[in-house]
């Protein structure tokens, strides 16, 4: 039988170009990085897991349609696009794939060229239709996502200005400490060690990993909220997500817990990270 593909056609060509930045900062980490991609509610997930963090990173956008592109393959639709309908898109098992970040911001990139060259003709379509990279096989990340629900807020989480006054804190730390070692201990297991001892803190009273704070700084969702900000991720994080527009007044940051896991809210993304088996943090900080 030959093997389906599936196109996702976004709602908004601006939250796919935040997503091909997020893509672009995972390979930055990891240029053989993969991504497990979820879709439900309408809205597509994209889970990473950027090696220098030992954290979970989650980015949304919104979907108007999955459509497969053989007729063999299963279809989600909520916009009548043509195809083999298997429900409405946003129902359970829409999309739940492992695949390439480099393809996928490949695809990504391709779309938005492509839809440069259309012209004025296509200024009417908000949308951008992008091709899903063929599987891979997941790394054993992939397999172990947050739960999809039950998520309870978590008090005592700082500011936006207080989380990033910590992580540059943590950052100017880590590179004096660094800079005051004599020659003969300036080694890898010697940085690692001392970045260990920095990142495993926690944020005040959260119990949320400094190196939480970190990742969702370096991968750009701490920066301030635009005008018009991207879908936010009001994420189940496991594939139960959902659109929420983004106050920057009402809650720009929040914590949340579920099981053994706690989630990092911004109206950019997620991060998600264990609270138990937690291993230490072997690779120092950007």
């Amino acid at each position: 039988m030959t093997a389906s593909s599936q196109e996702l056609h976004f709602a908004d060509a601006g939250e796919a170009a935040d997503l091909a930045a997020f893509l672009a900062r995972l390979i930055h980490y990891d240029r053989a990085a993969a991504v497990r991609l979820q879709a439900g509610g309408g809205v597509l997930a994209v889970f990473g897991r950027p090696p220098s963090f030992e954290v979970l990173a989650i980015r949304t956008a919104r979907l108007d349609a999955i459509v497969g592109t053989e007729a063999t393959s299963s279809v989600s639709s909520v916009s009548g696009t043509s195809g083999t309908s298997a429900g409405a898109a946003g129902g359970p098992g829409a999309l739940d794939t492992t695949v390439s970040a480099g393809e996928f911001a490949d695809a990504l990139d391709t779309a938005r060229a492509g839809r440069t060259v259309d012209g004025p003709s296509q200024s009417h379509d908000r949308g951008l239709v992008v091709t899903v990279p063929q599987a891979v096989t997941g790394p054993p990340w992939a397999g172990v996502l947050p739960p999809r629900g039950g998520w309870r807020r978590v008090s005592g989480l700082p500011g936006v200005d207080e989380v990033r006054g910590a992580v540059a804190a943590a950052v100017a730390e880590f590179r004096a400490r660094d800079t005051a070692l004599p020659e003969e201990r300036r080694t890898r297991a010697e940085r690692d060690r001392i970045g260990r001892e920095i990142w495993t803190r926690t944020l005040g009273d959260t119990g949320l990993p400094l190196r939480a704070v970190h990742a969702a700084q370096s991968l750009g969702f701490l920066r301030p909220v635009r005008a018009a900000a991207p879908a936010a991720t009001a994420q189940g994080a496991g594939g139960g997500v959902a659109t929420a527009a983004p106050d920057a007044m009402a809650e720009p940051l929040a914590l949340l817990a579920a099981g053994g896991w706690l989630r990092l809210r911004t109206p950019y993304g997620s991060i998600a990270v264990r609270t138990s088996g937690l291993s230490g943090l072997p690779v120092t900080p950007a």
